[in-house]
């Protein structure tokens, strides 16, 4: 059994007797009576619905948006112990969005820190302990109609995000607890809710609960709830309780075959059916389904998926008792084949490079709260910029992104919630990170580890796993790397830090900001013998700060000259800034960063390293990296003839054209295009018509 559900299930046993004990002190409780973790899916009531594929259309679920009733105390020793009754007067508080932050709706501040723990200024590391002083607490309260058609079913509430903890509680009963700020919890309510009438919900969130120790990232620290919540109704006695699909294709990299595995609740049968992207049924099966459940579907010649080529299909699961319809469950797949094979990294039988930049979830508004809208913006310009790949700095991010990269068509590299890098001794450099070597915080590194995996699986954009961020390489790294490898996930694992650990390296291998001459030696194989069998990764290289990002040319002529160099990600996407609007007469400028906010220890403009504005507009350091990134390079070869290289890995440069123009003394004399038409990874020669020289 998996450790992180074997701590809920062992936690759920008292907690009804137990409510709000030092859960928020414990690092061997990462949670009292959560779900666990699945798959990202909805189940539809009916095929109609599901077709449109908008489960907020769907009858069974409901919105928990909105204003809340909220309390909000400067020290953990201040809050309310009783608020969720239902007796309790509430008449003088607040309110508070959900989805919102606290520091962004005038609660406390906004503190930047790029690392170290945004305590520093009062506190002196002693995991698990956090301060009580300043450690805000936010209370909520809000009462919900539960539709009377939910009679009978299961229903179960969730947040896609709430940092740094949450307790709950329904109609004045204790439901569970949950920690990780960037990941979904999920509770299943049926014994606490009334169908028909109104129901109290209450939740209770800390700024900094032991957990926080795993949260140290560069970034602005917020406070509250974080991306979509709501409540949804399920058959209480049959469902899919999870699915999962594991696409591969043969040795020749031409039919495919998708692997099914679900987890029944019940029993039933289910019609399995996978539609191209015209709607077209492919292949289908039908199984009786009980436990936990197998099969595999021959696919004939697939179309590929990979960054430059997002095709996908749609694996329709519909469950059936009887004649009775249950639920019907759309899940996304793209068929690629991931493997590691000569020191490079393959994608369907081609080695790629990763065209990259590091993303971090914020929007200047909304802190935290990042709408799809603005998730689509993001991806649409980096597509626009030439970037194939980007790596979710540094903790998964919400479940909609990895949609949108499969469809889009972006390499992913998933990384856990795990950054500790306040906990380093700074007294005796050198020495292992005080958490990531302490064998006693492995199950919660495992923990994140695992409900990454078990939620983000299915997505085909996923292309490698990341371990977290500046926490060292020890102990604990090394059971989540572990772990993954059980699983017998065919995606390599990477993660910086052990590069300079004995364990060297995982799957692939990974440094920040090498040195050009260094970069060069681990390409031409001048360097130590250990890197020379293993893919060479940047996850973060070009700083994009001020005048940034130098150097990159350089980089990239040593990537394209040795194969042992896959590429890297820039750090990074967009500036951090904080949004004030106009008419805000609080600050001197519309956006502020670190220091602006009354921090006392802070890392001031640091946040404002992008290679976006916050508003997305391009610093001038974007058009060097679109540059270097462009998929078609050329170079003169002699008189009017120049030589094309198509770098893409699986597209023709046909959907490209070059405009070229000819000046003479600064005046345009004579200009043309040219269509290209290169298949990938080829190189040909083509004559610009230009006048020649006097």
């Amino acid at each position: 059994m998996n450790k992180h559900l074997l701590t809920g299930l062992l936690a759920a046993c008292t907690c009804l007797v137990s409510a709000q004990s030092n859960e928020w002190l414990d690092p061997q409780v990462n949670a009292v009576n959560r779900a666990p973790m699945h798959t990202h899916y909805y189940a539809f009531e009916n095929q109609e619905v599901a077709q449109k594929g908008c489960w907020q259309q769907s009858a069974n679920y409901m919105s928990i948006h909105g204003q809340w009733k909220f309390n909000w105390v400067r020290s953990a020793d201040a809050r309310p112990t009783d608020f969720y009754r239902v007796d309790y007067n509430d008449k003088g508080w607040d309110s508070m969005p959900v989805p919102g932050l606290w520091e962004l709706n005038g609660y406390g501040n906004p503190i930047y820190s790029s690392g170290g723990y945004a305590w520093s200024e009062q506190f002196e590391n002693n995991p698990p302990q956090v301060p009580i002083e300043n450690n805000a607490v936010g209370s909520y309260r809000r009462e919900w109609m539960i539709p009377a058609s939910w009679a009978g079913k299961e229903i179960l509430i969730h947040f896609g995000s709430v940092t740094s903890n949450i307790y709950l509680w329904v109609n004045g009963r204790y439901v569970g607890y949950s920690e990780d700020s960037k990941l979904e919890t999920e509770f299943n309510l049926t014994p606490y809710l009334k169908p028909g009438q109104k129901n109290l919900i209450a939740f209770q969130v800390f700024r900094w609960c032991d957990g926080t120790y795993l949260e140290d990232q560069d970034f602005f620290r917020y406070s509250g709830v974080a991306r979509e919540s709501y409540l949804y109704a399920r058959d209480k006695q049959t469902q899919i309780a999870d699915i999962r699909v594991t696409p591969d294709l043969d040795t020749n990299y031409k039919d495919g075959s998708l692997a099914v595995e679900l987890t029944m609740k019940g029993k039933g049968t289910v019609e399995l059916e996978l539609l191209d992207a015209a709607g077209e049924k492919v292949v289908a099966e039908t199984v009786q389904a009980s436990g936990k459940t197998t099969t595999t579907l021959q696919v004939a010649a697939p179309r590929k998926w990979t960054a430059e080529t997002p095709n996908l299909y749609t694996l329709r699961a519909t469950l059936k008792r009887g004649n009775q319809l249950i639920e019907v469950i759309p899940v996304k797949v793209g068929f690629r084949k991931i493997e590691l094979k000569n020191g490079q990294l393959l994608v369907n039988g081609q080695p790629i490079l990763i065209k990259g930049a590091n993303r971090h979830e914020l929007d200047p508004d909304y802190g935290y709260v990042v709408s799809r809208e603005r998730m689509i913006q993001d991806i649409q310009i980096m597509k626009q910029y030439n970037i194939n790949a980007v790596r979710t700095c540094h903790y998964p991010d919400g479940a909609a992104l990895y949609e949108l990269c499969d469809e889009y068509g972006l390499y992913v590299i998933d990384e856990a919630d795990i950054e500790t890098h306040g906990a380093f001794d700074c007294k005796k450099p050198g020495t292992p990170n005080l958490i990531s070597n302490d064998i006693s915080w492995a199950s919660r590194y495992v923990d994140r580890v695992s409900r990454m995996y078990f939620r983000d699986r299915n997505h085909v954009s996923i292309t490698m796993w990341s371990l977290g961020n500046e926490a060292g390489g020890w102990r604990c790294q090394d059971k989540c790397y572990d772990y993954l490898k059980e699983q017998g996930t065919p995606i390599p694992v990477h993660y910086e830090g052990v590069v300079r650990t004995k364990r060297f390296a995982y799957d692939v291998i990974s440094e920040m900001y090498p040195f050009h001459d260094h970069f060069e030696k681990i390409g031409s194989k001048k360097e130590e013998a250990k890197f020379y069998n293993k893919p060479f990764f940047m996850c973060e290289y070009c700083h994009a700060m001020g005048v940034g990002p130098g150097g990159m040319e350089e980089y990239w002529e040593s990537i394209y000259a040795h194969d042992n160099l896959m590429g890297g990600c820039i750090w990074e996407w967009a500036d951090h800034a904080v949004y004030h609007g106009k008419d805000d007469s609080k600050y001197k400028f519309k956006y502020t960063y670190g220091g602006d906010h009354g921090e006392k220890k802070h890392d001031s403009n640091f946040c404002v390293d992008g290679m976006m504005y916050p508003d997305k507009t391009p610093h001038t350091g974007a058009f060097v990296i679109k540059a270097v990134y462009r998929p078609v390079r050329s170079r003169h070869v002699s008189g009017k003839v120049f030589e094309f290289t198509n770098t893409n890995r699986f597209k023709n440069s046909n959907y490209l054209k070059v405009v070229w123009t000819q000046l003479v003394n600064g005046e345009k004399v004579k200009t043309g295009e040219l269509n290209l038409d290169i298949e990938p990874m080829q190189k040909k020669t083509y004559e610009i018509p230009y006048d020649a020289f006097s």
